[in-house]
């Protein structure tokens, strides 16, 4: 299998520009909130099936 090259005038490489300090704190609100979505959610479904017996 051969080199591929990069084609002529693309650019991977990517830079975002820095979040400002309002933008990071939304950011971190937005996590968090997720967070305790998925943990709620995680948790109803984890409920212990009785024991089977045998």
């Amino acid at each position: 299998m051969g080199h591929i090259a990069t084609p002529k005038g693309v650019d991977f490489v990517i830079q975002s520009p820095p979040l400002t300090d309002k933008e990071r704190n939304e950011l971190s609100e937005f996590i968090a909130k997720r967070k305790a979505q998925l943990k709620k959610t995680l948790s109803s479904k984890k409920k212990k099936k009785p024991a089977a017996n045998n």
